[in-house]
């Protein structure tokens, strides 16, 4: 196969450009019986688009999603389900410099390499974040399926611009408080010197990275395929696949290479007749399986490589060194826009091991 499919049991295949007539995804593997509508997945899609817009770009899709197959009588069939939504605020002019001047911190120049000068520079094209819009139409059907085995995902800002999170928050806190937030942290007064954050870049024609954190909680014990199909290996490559995303890591992390053995060992208890441990460094993930414990894991966002700075590049038709000022509607900060990819692509993987492992069925016959 090609890149533009993912999964075994659960698969997904990703269509459209960032300025192209529309953004879509396939799911095959869906088993059959689960109660699916626009509704469900609109919800998710929503979460993408803060409610400030002077801290996300002056593009603002309504992404309306049209369910195309795979639903009959509100239930999945066990086809494949194919959804979409339009591009109608797209702006192709903007982006007439980019064919001989490749954006620095963008895919322009390797991709212009790669395809022979054919590929889609609108937007950056296929390597737009505008194409994660598909991660996240998936991923509420993954939240679904996976909701029906009490599976949660929960993404949420720790990090933006030196701005950090510092405190554990309950469950409670961040099902209450992330998306009250422009800049989806749960805590409002980190979320505040957020948005701060963001927009002072912004006055500086600049732009700001962070960091997302991501919880799955309730995964049974034992799900994983090692040793190349790894729980962990899976979820750490979904997540380099959204765009931005430069750092990965599980539990305490990179700073495990800092713990003595005794510190960084999750020791095991038994609490209400069920085995868990005190500590979980491990990000509840052992050996490429999950261990029982939350499944906790961090990605590192770069900042938006779209600024309206002078930036150094090259005249690609006259081979010499030249200046750019990227043009056009950027984020100043894409970590709010990328909080709702993230937990959606945490949730494919979980329901694609799910289903390999024989823990969630083909047919979903009477269940809630």
């Amino acid at each position: 196969m090609v890149g533009n499919f993912t999964g075994k049991q659960f698969v997904i295949a990703c269509f459209g450009e960032s300025h192209g007539r529309c953004v879509g995804v396939t799911i095959d593997g869906c088993p059959a019986g689960l109660p699916l509508s626009e509704i469900d997945i609109q919800r998710e899609l929503d979460k993408r688009i803060p409610p400030i817009p002077e801290i996300v770009s002056g593009r603002r899709e309504k992404d309306i999603v049209e369910i195309l197959s795979g639903i009959f009588n509100g239930f999945t069939t066990g086809a494949p389900i194919c959804t979409l939504v339009w591009n109608r605020e797209a702006i192709p002019s903007e982006y007439d410099l980019v064919k001989d001047k490749p954006r620095p911190g963008h895919a322009d120049y390797p991709a212009r390499i790669k395809y022979g000068g054919f590929s889609d520079y609108r937007g950056g094209g296929r390597f737009s974040g505008r194409i994660t819009v598909a991660f996240v139409m998936a991923g509420a059907i993954a939240k679904k399926l996976l909701g029906f085995f009490d599976i949660e995902v929960f993404a949420y800002t720790i990090e933006i611009g030196r701005v950090k999170l510092d405190e554990t928050l309950s469950l409670e806190e961040i099902r209450k408080n992330t998306y009250k937030t422009a800049v989806r942290c749960p805590n409002l007064k980190r979320a505040d010197e957020m948005e701060q954050s963001i927009l002072k870049a912004k006055k500086e024609g600049d732009s700001v990275g962070g960091i997302v954190e991501c919880i799955a909680i309730n995964v049974p014990t034992g799900v994983g395929e090692p040793i190349f199909d790894s729980l962990d290996a899976d979820v750490a490559k979904m997540l380099f696949n959204v765009p931005a995303v430069k750092g990965v890591e599980f539990g305490a992390g990179f700073k495990a290479a800092r713990l003595k053995g005794s510190q960084n060992n999750d020791p095991y208890v038994i609490r209400d007749e069920k085995i868990v441990t005190l500590t979980n460094n491990a990000g509840g993930i052992l050996g490429g399986l999950s261990s029982g414990m939350p499944i906790l894991v961090r990605a590192a966002i770069k900042p938006t490589s779209s600024i309206s700075k002078e930036q150094k590049t090259v005249k690609l038709s006259q081979m010499e060194e030249t200046v750019i000022r990227v043009k056009g509607r950027h984020d100043p900060c894409i970590v709010p826009k990328a909080v709702p990819v993230i937990e959606s692509v945490v949730a494919l993987v979980l329901a694609d091991h799910m289903l390999r492992a024989g823990l969630i069925p083909r047919v979903l016959k009477g269940r809630k």
